[in-house]
């Protein structure tokens, strides 16, 4: 698996943790949008997309199963992210 493209887009939200949101193409035949940029207590991190369900909970719709995965997502990411976060 390779990640193809990563599209990061900076947003000014009520959220004052949230900095971006971010899509990330993976062997440039599958996109998951939604991905969050969160500047946390120990710095930036990702959140996968995730939706309300009615119990009010939030469950993921898609995310990495392995930490290796989640790495190389998340890395992916934050590099782009740091690239245009003082555009």
């Amino acid at each position: 698996m390779e990640i193809t493209k990563v599209n990061v887009r900076k947003v000014d939200s009520a959220n004052e943790h949230m900095r971006a949101i971010a899509s990330v193409t993976i062997d440039e035949c599958f996109v998951v949008h939604g991905i969050r940029v969160i500047e946390g207590d120990k710095g930036l991190f990702t959140a996968m997309p995730s939706r309300k369900s009615n119990d009010g909970e939030y469950h993921d719709v898609a995310h990495p199963i392995t930490p290796e995965c989640r790495k190389m997502f998340e890395d992916a990411i934050i590099d782009e992210y740091n690239k245009i976060k003082d555009e």
